[in-house]
Protein backbone atom coordinates (compact mmCIF):
# COMPACT_ATOMS: atom_id res chain seq x y z
CA UNK A 1 0.00 0.00 0.00
CA UNK A 2 1.16 3.18 -1.07
CA UNK A 3 1.32 6.29 1.85
CA UNK A 4 1.45 9.33 -0.44
CA UNK A 5 -0.67 10.53 -3.34
CA UNK A 6 0.89 12.66 -5.96
CA UNK A 7 -1.12 15.59 -7.05
CA UNK A 8 -0.55 17.61 -10.22
CA UNK A 9 -2.80 20.34 -10.31
CA UNK A 10 -2.13 22.12 -14.11
CA UNK A 11 -4.20 24.82 -15.96
CA UNK A 12 -3.88 25.68 -19.97
CA UNK A 13 -1.15 28.16 -19.22
CA UNK A 14 0.99 26.35 -16.53
CA UNK A 15 1.35 23.56 -14.13
CA UNK A 16 0.16 24.95 -10.32
CA UNK A 17 1.73 22.45 -8.34
CA UNK A 18 3.18 19.00 -8.08
CA UNK A 19 3.19 17.68 -4.38
CA UNK A 20 3.28 14.51 -2.69
CA UNK A 21 0.13 14.78 -0.23
CA UNK A 22 -1.82 12.95 1.97
CA UNK A 23 -5.25 13.23 1.15
CA UNK A 24 -7.23 15.19 -1.33
CA UNK A 25 -10.82 16.50 -1.27
CA UNK A 26 -12.14 18.12 -4.46
CA UNK A 27 -15.39 19.84 -5.76
CA UNK A 28 -17.05 17.13 -7.81
CA UNK A 29 -19.87 18.07 -10.35
CA UNK A 30 -22.21 16.03 -8.77
CA UNK A 31 -20.79 16.61 -4.73
CA UNK A 32 -17.37 16.83 -3.31
CA UNK A 33 -15.28 13.92 -2.86
CA UNK A 34 -12.00 12.63 -1.00
CA UNK A 35 -8.81 10.88 -2.64
CA UNK A 36 -6.45 8.76 -0.42
CA UNK A 37 -3.49 7.07 -1.65
CA UNK A 38 -4.03 3.50 -2.99
CA UNK A 39 -7.86 5.20 -4.46
CA UNK A 40 -9.12 3.22 -7.41
CA UNK A 41 -9.22 4.38 -10.86
CA UNK A 42 -11.38 7.39 -11.36
CA UNK A 43 -12.45 9.86 -14.10
CA UNK A 44 -14.52 12.52 -13.22
CA UNK A 45 -15.24 16.33 -13.91
CA UNK A 46 -14.86 19.51 -11.32
CA UNK A 47 -16.95 22.59 -10.59
CA UNK A 48 -16.14 25.99 -9.41
CA UNK A 49 -14.87 25.37 -5.76
CA UNK A 50 -12.31 24.78 -3.33
CA UNK A 51 -9.84 22.18 -3.31
CA UNK A 52 -8.09 20.79 -0.55
CA UNK A 53 -5.06 19.04 -0.28
CA UNK A 54 -3.26 17.60 3.34
CA UNK A 55 0.62 17.35 3.49
CA UNK A 56 0.95 16.00 7.37
CA UNK A 57 -0.53 18.42 9.91
CA UNK A 58 -0.86 20.73 7.28
CA UNK A 59 -3.90 21.82 5.18
CA UNK A 60 -3.91 23.75 1.53
CA UNK A 61 -6.51 25.30 -0.20
CA UNK A 62 -7.28 26.34 -3.91
CA UNK A 63 -9.32 27.76 -5.92
CA UNK A 64 -10.68 25.92 -8.81
CA UNK A 65 -12.96 27.11 -11.67
CA UNK A 66 -14.58 24.19 -13.56
CA UNK A 67 -12.27 20.85 -15.01
CA UNK A 68 -11.70 17.24 -15.10
CA UNK A 69 -9.96 15.00 -12.64
CA UNK A 70 -7.67 11.78 -13.15
CA UNK A 71 -7.04 9.66 -10.25
CA UNK A 72 -5.02 6.20 -11.34
CA UNK A 73 -2.16 4.71 -10.02
CA UNK A 74 -1.69 6.88 -6.88
CA UNK A 75 -1.85 10.05 -9.15
CA UNK A 76 -4.14 12.58 -8.99
CA UNK A 77 -4.22 14.95 -11.97
CA UNK A 78 -6.61 18.12 -12.26
CA UNK A 79 -7.06 19.80 -15.20
CA UNK A 80 -9.29 23.03 -14.65
CA UNK A 81 -9.32 26.37 -16.32
CA UNK A 82 -7.76 27.99 -13.48
CA UNK A 83 -6.05 26.87 -9.91
CA UNK A 84 -5.11 30.07 -7.22
CA UNK A 85 -3.56 28.78 -4.17
CA UNK A 86 -5.35 30.69 -1.26
CA UNK A 87 -1.43 32.45 -0.50
CA UNK A 88 -1.88 34.06 -3.91
CA UNK A 89 -5.02 35.44 -4.08
CA UNK A 90 -5.63 38.23 -3.76
CA UNK A 91 -8.13 39.20 -1.64
CA UNK A 92 -9.00 43.14 -2.16
CA UNK A 93 -9.19 42.41 -5.93
CA UNK A 94 -11.20 39.13 -5.21
CA UNK A 95 -13.91 41.10 -3.19
CA UNK A 96 -13.73 43.74 -5.82
CA UNK A 97 -14.70 41.08 -8.46
CA UNK A 98 -17.44 40.31 -6.30
CA UNK A 99 -19.18 43.23 -6.59
CA UNK A 100 -18.77 43.76 -9.30
CA UNK A 101 -20.32 40.55 -9.67
CA UNK A 102 -23.27 41.47 -7.65
CA UNK A 103 -23.96 44.77 -8.38
CA UNK A 104 -24.75 43.31 -12.38
CA UNK A 105 -26.53 40.52 -11.20
CA UNK A 106 -29.08 43.24 -9.71
CA UNK A 107 -29.32 44.80 -12.77
CA UNK A 108 -30.78 41.56 -14.74
CA UNK A 109 -32.96 39.26 -15.09
CA UNK A 110 -32.89 35.59 -15.51
CA UNK A 111 -34.31 36.00 -19.32
CA UNK A 112 -31.18 38.04 -19.49
CA UNK A 113 -28.43 36.91 -21.83
CA UNK A 114 -25.36 37.98 -19.61
CA UNK A 115 -27.36 36.65 -16.45
CA UNK A 116 -25.32 32.98 -16.78
CA UNK A 117 -22.38 34.71 -17.14
CA UNK A 118 -22.58 37.13 -14.32
CA UNK A 119 -23.46 34.44 -11.71
CA UNK A 120 -20.93 32.09 -12.89
CA UNK A 121 -18.32 35.31 -12.13
CA UNK A 122 -20.03 35.95 -8.65
CA UNK A 123 -19.14 32.27 -7.86
CA UNK A 124 -16.33 32.23 -9.18
CA UNK A 125 -15.29 35.68 -6.80
CA UNK A 126 -17.24 33.65 -3.79
CA UNK A 127 -14.79 31.08 -3.88
CA UNK A 128 -11.79 32.92 -4.22
CA UNK A 129 -12.91 35.18 -1.30
CA UNK A 130 -13.37 32.40 0.62
CA UNK A 131 -10.21 30.13 -0.57
CA UNK A 132 -8.31 33.24 0.54
CA UNK A 133 -9.27 33.72 3.98
CA UNK A 134 -7.64 30.26 4.74
CA UNK A 135 -4.13 30.55 3.71
CA UNK A 136 -2.49 27.95 5.82
CA UNK A 137 -4.60 25.90 8.32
Amino acid sequence: MADKLKLELVTPYKRVLSEEVDEVTAPGSIGEFGVLPDHTSLLTTLKVGELTYKKGNDTFHVAVNWGYVEVEDNVMTVLVETAEPADQIDVERARAALARAEEALRKLTSEDKDFKIMEAALERALIRVQVASKKLH
